[in-house]
């Protein structure tokens, strides 16, 4: 069994000499480093299971290192050391999440005892905070600072119970989130059902909901378990739930309530334990004043709200974005194809986006499906979003494009006969065989029956 990796932080190489043996001995893999910066190029690279570092650092100290693990990895604990600490320091300290805090000279023991309880902790959901770093977020691939701090603020929600309302336009990623969501929280293991409301016409969404009985009504020639049942143990996502309407809003509410469904046709409740999630591109808060949605259930779904950003918003993101489903669709296709032109990618980085993601990887599949190189090509991409081909030109492109187009007209009403074509044009026939030489156009090539001028 692999050993748990530690990463431990302290400027005095006599110490972190002494810490490495300890630590091996005591039966975990340690990395050592002399300063907060190495710390986090270190995290970066492989992302311990633990920190422990001492306050007192060169450049950045050890509170701002917990700051800014907590930041970017909000399940990895940390471990503070320090020749000068108060119980002031270890108060504020503790409140604001460090695991716990030492003073120096401390006993060995006590620090082997919690790392054990820290480690224990982190490892209550089945995974460890390494494995859930690289796994959980697995399908949001982002680089931006605004997705790092909203999947920083899902990291921590996903270790509660709370329910938790997905809020974003369509396209960008409610049910991706929802699923890393699960992934991360200690029901991670179970199941995942997804519905969307505002998919299912309201005569059958009780039914797919909560279940039915045999002979509940016309067609229901067997029992049928709800969605709520199926997701026993696990995490339910009600998708668009903005458009569920106002009668089953309030039966929603009472399962909330309650934690037991009522199939149709059914006399007795069925017990659930079910983490909800909801998500929506509507505003909600209009959707009450208007009547059209409950505040009461509002309040039982919203616990935790979560706001996904259009793409828009995040550009440093869709560079990423592209190649990544570039290389799945590529593999699908079964296509050679390894990158985009560096103007496609200006194209893609610049456009509006207004379907978000879901736009962006529909734009990639359509580019990949019509590639015949291994690069994608400006072209392509501007045909996948509908952009014109070109932009205005300069004078001397435009003066150019005119000629070919003008003297490729005149060869065509020619029959590529260059003194016809010359006549047409008012010029004489040796400046006219300069400007098919410019343009490097062959009049035989227009001639009916083969090569040849005249």
């Amino acid at each position: 069994m692999e050993k748990p990796h530690l990463l431990f932080v302290d400027d005095d190489a006599d110490m972190l000499r002494l810490m490495a043996l300890r630590l091996e001995a005591g039966g975990y893999r340690a990395t050592t480093v002399a300063s907060a910066e190495q710390a986090l190029a270190q995290i970066a690279v492989e992302c311990p299971q633990l920190v422990i570092s001492d306050v007192r650092l060169p450049g950045q100290d050890g509170m701002a290192l917990f700051e800014e693990v907590r930041q970017r990895h909000p399940g990895l604990p940390v471990i503070l050391l320090t020749a000068h600490g108060t119980i002031p320091d270890a108060v504020e300290a503790m409140q604001r999440g460090v695991f716990c805090y030492l003073t120096k000279p401390f006993d060995a023991h006590v620090l082997l005892e919690k790392i054990a309880q820290a480690l224990n902790l982190t490892s209550s959901t089945g995974h460890t905070p390494q494995q859930v770093d690289q796994d959980w977020r697995s399908g949001m691939i982002s680089r931006s600072q605004i997705m790092e701090e909203l999947l920083g603020e899902a990291r921590l929600v996903a270790a509660s119970d709370a329910s938790v309302l997905i809020q974003g336009e369509s396209g960008s990623g409610k049910e991706v989130l929802a699923r890393a969501l699960h992934r991360a929280s200690p029901r991670g293991r179970g199941p995942f059902v997804a519905v969307n409301c505002g998919a299912i016409p309201e005569q059958l969404l009780e039914s797919e909901l909560f279940g039915h009985i045999k002979g509940a009504f016309t067609g229901a020639l067997a029992n049928h378990r709800g969605l709520f049942q199926a997701a026993n143990g696990g995490t339910l996502l009600l998708d668009e739930i903005g458009d569920m309407p106002l009668p089953l809003q309030v039966k929603l509410l009472r399962v909330l309530q309650e934690k037991a469904v009522r199939p149709v046709g059914a006399s007795e409740p069925v017990a659930v334990d079910v983490r909800i999630i909801s998500a929506t591109h509507r505003d909600l808060d209009a959707a009450i004043a208007a009547g059209q949605f409950r505040e009461d259930l509002y309040y039982r779904l919203n616990v935790v709200s979560l706001t996904l950003p259009p793409l828009s918003a995040r550009r440093e993101d869709i560079a990423l974005l592209a190649s990544h489903f570039l290389t799945q669709i590529a593999a699908r296709y079964n296509k050679a194809v390894t990158g985009y032109a560096p103007d496609a990618v200006e194209a893609l980085v610049s456009a509006a986006w207004p379907g978000n993601v879901r736009q962006l990887y529909n734009v990639v599949e359509q580019v990949c499906a019509l590639a015949t190189a291994p690069i994608i090509p400006l072209s392509l991409v501007q045909r996948a979003l509908r952009l014109p081909a070109q932009g205005i030109l300069n004078y001397n492109d435009a003066k150019s494009r005119f000629e070919r187009d003008y003297l490729t007209q005149l060869l065509k009403v020619a029959d590529g006969n260059v003194t016809d074509a010359a006549r047409i044009a008012g010029r004489n026939r040796t400046e006219f065989y300069r400007l098919l030489q410019k343009h490097g156009l062959n009049p035989g090539l227009f001639r009916q029956g083969g090569e040849g001028v005249a």
